[in-house]
């Protein structure tokens, strides 16, 4: 027997004084009505209404428990509520900065076609993992080495000309005996500027005599594109975010570079949703290659460069 569903009945009928009208709030046919609360006479043992006249009457023993009948409609009720808004709590998720915001806005999309709500906040890389840590975000889309990546980008140099080779060769960058050179920088963006990242970009530049000053860490993703859109300057980037700039992408001959990203989360069934159900849409947001295509090209790379862009 569904005791709720019958109390409910039982509070319905008791309350208009009719198995007709009752049933009708209810909404049920009164012979449901009629056997739910047969059903919990039987269950109680007694009789809740006085059927010996044409009105519907509570017994003494149908007075008495009336109350706790309505309590406990009232309180499925209440729970009915409490898991809907607990379906619908928000799922606080620390994002990158460099997200685009149609991107994010279709994947916090994707969370409501799966049922469960995204409140995304974007961030940069260290204080993605601060929000993490102090628990101000329920999970975090967090930099990590390509090594233990669920996500992986790659990273090539862009400019606003085309490149004449393949790939990008860092000593073709050193500055000539007259300097004419050592203004052309490598620019480094906030997300990229993690260990994993800005340290074998610049041991390489080191290693094969680049001035420090040629690789730098730039204020803004917004300074550093604005900067290898109106000079010489070359910034380090995705192939997406080369694309949505309208510059020009190649890879480096060496070092490898990779962004590589994962999930934190401090409830382990936040973790799985984000890692696979919207491991796609997440991907997308990054700008993550599909696993299906070449890792290394992008839409707008033009293969090459052994030096400065003509």
């Amino acid at each position: 027997m569904d005791v709720v569903a019958a109390c409910r009945a039982f509070v319905a009928v008791s309350g208009h004084g009719s198995f007709t009208s009752g049933a009708a709030a209810a909404g049920i046919p009164q012979s449901v009505a009629s056997r739910r609360i047969a059903a919990l006479e039987e269950h109680f043992g007694a009789r809740l209404f006085d059927r010996s006249s044409r009105a519907v009457r509570l017994t003494s023993f149908g007075r008495e428990m009336l109350p706790p009948a309505r309590r406990l409609v009232d309180l499925a009720d209440a729970m009915v509520d409490d898991a809907e808004r607990a379906r619908l709590r928000p799922l606080r998720v620390a994002v990158p900065e460099i997200c685009p915001p149609n991107r994010l806005a279709a994947l916090v999309t994707a969370g409501r076609r799966q049922r469960f709500h995204l409140e995304v906040r974007p961030a940069g890389p260290q204080e993605r993992a601060r929000l993490c840590q102090t628990l101000e975000v329920s999970a975090g889309i967090v930099a990590v080495p390509e090594g233990t990546a669920t996500w992986r980008v790659p990273l090539g140099l862009a400019a606003r000309t085309p490149f004449p080779a393949p790939t990008v060769f860092l000593e073709t960058m050193r500055a000539g005996r007259s300097g004419a050179q050592a203004r052309r920088r490598i620019l480094i963006q906030p997300e990229d500027d993690v260990a994993h990242v800005r340290g074998p970009l610049t041991r390489a530049g080191q290693s094969v005599g680049l001035a420090p000053a040629q690789v730098t860490v730039a204020p803004s993703l917004i300074d550093a594109a604005a900067a290898a859109l109106s000079s010489p300057d070359l910034l380090l980037c995705s192939p997406q975010q080369a694309e949505d700039f309208g510059l020009h992408w190649c890879p480096l001959a060496g070092p490898r570079l990779v962004r590589g990203y994962d999930i934190a989360a401090g409830v382990s069934e936040d973790l799985e949703q984000l890692r696979t159900i919207l491991h796609a849409d997440i991907a997308r947001c990054l700008g993550a290659p599909d696993r299906r295509r070449t890792p290394i090209e992008g839409p707008t790379a033009d293969h090459g460069s052994a030096g400065e862009p003509t």
